[in-house]
């Protein structure tokens, strides 16, 4: 009864999903969809666009981290046991068959960490943006992405993965 109390006053006399999502500090999960679709299409510029929103509305930024390990987690599960989500499934569906299960993992770790190093980052959203990014520049390149390349919020335009030879240059 206390927290519809506190619901209620925050909304004016109304009561509203987005309201009580806002006064209880969760997450709606399209911001984590956002986040895994900008991160399956390589988009360094969506996924800051993300932050910023999620910044807007006052998202707490380790939740939201939280949030999209435990999304990364589920879709891991889809992707190696397909019957063990029952109706979420669905939802994750796309993403599970748009993401490797390496990258899946590689994302999880990387989530991880940065999970651990939250605290010692500037300020949380730079910490936040780091791992995403993290998570972009340590994703493996594989053929259709190295044809593509990597999209770049400063040029906007697309950026092909550094080529690295295996022999070395010749001497001057």
């Amino acid at each position: 009864l206390s927290l519809l109390d506190q619901a209620i006053a925050f909304g004016g006399g109304r009561v509203g999903e987005a309201d009580v999502r806002e006064m209880l500090g969760s997450i709606d999960h399209s911001v984590i969809t956002d986040l895994l679709d900008a991160l399956t299409a390589l988009d360094a510029a969506a996924l800051l666009r993300v932050v910023d929103s999620a910044a807007e509305r006052s998202i707490d930024f380790d939740m939201l981290l939280q949030d999209l390990l435990l999304a990364l987690h589920r879709i891991s599960l889809a992707q190696a046991v397909p019957d063990v989500l029952g109706d979420e499934h669905a939802q994750l569906l796309p993403l599970a068959r748009a993401l490797t299960p390496e990258d899946v993992q590689l994302f999880y770790q990387i989530g991880l960490l940065g999970r651990r190093d939250l605290p010692y980052a500037p300020d949380p959203r730079s910490g936040l943006e780091m791992t995403l990014l993290r998570m972009l520049a340590f994703r493996p390149v594989s053929a259709p992405a190295a044809e593509g390349g990597v999209r770049t919020a400063a040029a906007g335009g697309v950026r092909s993965a550094p080529s690295i030879s295996a022999a070395p240059a010749a001497p001057a």
